[in-house]
């Protein structure tokens, strides 16, 4: 079996060397890069998924997923300082997949690549049934289950749940939610009504939803069943 390779971009060697160890730990092949050029020219040796630290030396983070989108679209997975807020919701929005927040935990940061490994060969082709624990969601026929009983979502509920079957996995921020579906009209506020509104309907426990999960201040994930 071919190993995953995963390029680690990141200008701190004992990040790199941590990287290294764990995600080798799990049988990923990993390559490194300690800044925006040697990555560039790393991406000619085809990796399957790049991890990113945000803060190098000589491109920026933002610039270098800029650049990477123009040509590849490989995944790419954020490495963000906990306080960085913004440089999250624009790197989302600028073409990264999903971003893990440092200090990070190890199974977190597996679960989240692997996410994002499966994201990218769906795209091709998404899944006409996503299922997740006891959700069950049928893309071509529009049933929505909950353990096995039928739901009853509002169209606009149902579009907001498709948009996030199709990213199962990745973190959607609200800029990118609000434009898919209301384009210059809608606000923030309104989409937190109506993703409350979805989980009293889907979620065991709507006050700790275990579905769609709520990334601070960024927007919502939709978690799989190994993420």
């Amino acid at each position: 079996m071919t190993p995953v390779r995963v390029l680690v971009v990141d200008d701190e060697p004992a990040i790199r060397r941590l990287l290294r160890t764990v995600l080798g730990a799990e049988g990923f092949a990993v390559s490194e890069a300690e800044n925006g050029a040697v990555a560039l020219a790393a991406l000619a040796e085809g990796p399957d998924i790049v991890v990113l630290d945000l803060g190098l030396p000589d491109i920026d983070g933002q610039d270098l997923i800029g650049r990477i989108r123009a040509t590849s679209s490989v995944p790419i997975v954020v490495l963000s300082a906990r306080e960085d807020e913004r440089g999250k919701v624009t790197a989302l929005d600028g073409g990264a997949d999903d971003y893990v927040t440092k200090p990070f935990g190890a199974a977190e940061l597996i679960a989240r690549l692997r996410a994002a490994l499966r994201h990218r060969l769906q795209q091709a082709g998404t899944p006409a049934v996503f299922v997740a624990g006891d959700l069950s969601v049928d893309l071509v026929r529009r049933i929505v289950l909950r353990a096995g009983q039928p739901v009853h979502l509002t169209p606009r509920e149902y579009d907001i749940l498709a948009l996030m079957v199709g990213q199962a996995g990745r973190v959607l921020t609200h800029r990118h939610i609000l434009g898919k579906l209301w384009g210059a009209s809608g606000d923030v506020q309104q989409l937190r009504v109506y993703v409350r509104q979805i989980r009293q309907k889907l979620e065991a426990d709507p006050e700790r939803p275990r579905h769609i999960v709520t990334e601070t201040g960024i927007g919502y994930r939709l978690v799989t069943d190994d993420a």
